[in-house]
């Protein structure tokens, strides 16, 4: 983590908060991570608004005493072009008692929280309202509220928002048109519609995510340094489909597997048989893994992360499936912890249930391969000289050629073809 994006302050400027009380939430890389305050206090000023960006050891809002005079403070920031240092001894008071100085609020760190001192460049503007005539007044307006603004001319300069900090929401525009419509008729205009779109098309621009921007930087060091080679296998999971059968009868609605269960697991199991597929490029050496740490790809809003299975090898079909379902609504939630998503040995993208058919996927830094699983669909084949109808699965297994080459992958492929066709081997 180089930097943290501010989600939304949980405190407004003059709260006062007790130690260990969520001022704000961050989103990291991949998660939202909550911001605590050390000690009691009251926020003063607010630094960076939410949408707002901050490097690590950069400041985002200054605490103190209610009333504390912080002119000081944010002028020292703004003439030093950083963030003005926590005083190491509280000033004495005319009585002789030690007063808490105001506190730099931020330096964000790696699990972002209040520091006592940041380093780095200041953005003293505060969070915008919205509205007004000042050309100079940056508005802050929800991503559904701009593009119904855009569709339907409405001026956002005109518009008072209603959200938090003046945010322009959906409500606003509404009311915004209605109040449009309304002057038109007593001006006994009519509204032209025309029927045909003309013109540039509108658009609008909306702050990056760190979690897109990550995956960005990720799918970029991924495809440009790893030579990445293919292999594709057809599976015949008529077998998995039985036993997933089998399996679920004897179990509650919220506890039934999934074949993506069953794969995690054969994946796992095939791991322990192909050390090179179980291992990653670490520039003078390879690292090899004892065990499988699964990544499961799982979708949400704002891309894909891949909570982690670990030790998939040494677990059963009912303890993966219970804990991919808990780390996936983590992950849709975004309240997983950077240990259940960071430091996979291999990982699996399975679009199957989509209806796709066939894909490749792209490895995930530093491990080796990434399996993508389409979907089991009735396929005629031929077996002992007559068409038969099977469930087919394509599997396509994407190698990192620095350490997988391309025997050592087919013969992993064929050990993973092999247990999913002939699920008793897995007894074995």
């Amino acid at each position: 983590m180089e930097e943290g994006q501010i989600a939304r302050w949980v405190k407004n400027e003059g709260d006062k908060f007790e130690a260990n009380e969520t001022l704000a939430e961050v989103d990291t890389d991949k998660a939202t991570m909550e911001m605590t305050a050390l000690r009691g206090g009251t926020l003063l000023k607010i630094l960076k608004g939410a949408g707002e960006s901050a490097a690590l050891g950069e400041a985002i809002a200054i605490t103190g005493s209610k009333g504390e005079d912080i002119s000081a403070l944010i002028k020292e920031a703004s003439e030093n072009g950083g963030t003005p240092a926590r005083q190491s001894e509280p000033p004495e008071s005319a009585d002789g008692e030690k007063s808490e100085p105001p506190a730099v609020a931020g330096g964000l760190t790696r699990q972002p929280q209040i520091a006592d001192k940041a380093d780095s460049a200041l953005n003293l503007q505060p969070p915008a309202t919205a509205g007004g005539s000042d050309k100079n007044t940056r508005l802050i307006v929800s991503p559904i509220a701009a593009r119904m603004a855009a569709e339907n001319g409405v001026d956002l300069k005109s518009v008072d928002g209603s959200g938090p900090n003046g945010r322009i929401i959906k409500r606003d525009i509404e009311a915004a048109m209605e109040a449009k419509g309304e002057r038109r008729k007593a001006k006994g205009e009519k509204a032209f519609t025309p029927s045909t779109v003309v013109g540039a098309s509108p658009f609008r621009d909306e702050t990056t995510s760190k979690m897109r921007q990550i995956i960005a930087t990720r799918l970029a060091e991924s495809l440009g340094p790893i030579p990445t080679f293919y292999l594709t296998v057809e599976i015949e999971m008529d077998g998995v489909l039985a036993i997933r059968k089998q399996i679920n009868a004897n179990l509650d609605d919220d506890t039934k597997i999934s074949v993506n269960d069953i794969i995690v697991k054969v994946a796992a199991m095939s791991l322990m048989k192909h050390e090179f597929v179980n291992a990653s490029y670490q520039d003078k050496t390879l690292r090899f893994y004892e065990q499988a740490d699964i990544g499961v790809a799982v979708a949400i809003d704002e891309g894909l992360i891949t909570p982690i299975v670990r030790g998939a090898n040494l677990k059963g079909f009912a303890e993966i499936s219970a804990e991919i379902k808990d780390l996936a609504a983590k992950a849709k939630a975004k309240k997983l912890q950077p240990e259940e998503y960071t430091g996979a040995t291999f990982s699996i993208s399975n679009l199957g249930m989509m209806g796709i058919k066939e894909f490749t996927a792209i490895i995930n830094p530093p491990e080796a391969g990434i399996l993508a699983i389409g979907g089991a669909n009735p396929t005629p084949v031929v077996r002992d000289g007559e068409i038969v109808i099977r469930s087919i699965m394509n599997v396509t297994m994407s190698c990192d050629h620095r350490v997988i080459d391309g025997a050592t992958g087919a013969k992993f492929l064929q050990t993973f073809k092999q247990m999913l066709e002939n699920p008793v081997l897995m007894l074995m």
